[in-house]
């Protein structure tokens, strides 16, 4: 599969992109109920949590400071996992945290790697 090795940065900059965006979306629906009604009363921390979402998603799809906005938003989603779901059970298919663990993996990747291509500070 040699042949794929010529679109690693691109497929790259899509996941960034998209990571982000998704990322993004949680934040969006915590503070402004948008594109639906978050089903949880806003407190401290949910409300902390979306200003991270909501930034940090912002400056990983643009390429901006995405090695701190994504180290930040992994830090965010292992204190998720930990706070929400893997005091219930440790494996994520059983306690329901498995997109929180993916979030946490895949900024950890993020951060590592850089903003890539299609990014406003390249390295």
């Amino acid at each position: 599969m040699k042949f794929l090795d010529n679109y690693s940065e691109y497929s790259y900059g899509v996941f960034r992109i998209v990571i982000g965006f998704l990322f993004l979306c949680h934040g969006t629906q915590k503070l402004f109920s948008l594109p639906i009604d978050f089903p949880y009363p806003l407190n401290a921390m949910t409300t902390s949590a979306g200003v991270i979402e909501l930034a940090a998603g912002a400056l990983i799809i643009v390429g901006l400071y995405s090695r701190y906005a994504a180290f930040i938003a992994s830090g965010t989603m292992a204190v998720a996992y930990w706070m929400v779901h893997g005091l219930n059970n440790p494996f994520p298919i059983v306690n329901g945290g498995e997109i929180t663990a993916f979030y946490c993996f895949s900024f950890l990747y993020i951060a590592t790697k850089g903003p890539g291509i299609w990014s406003l500070n390249k390295k």
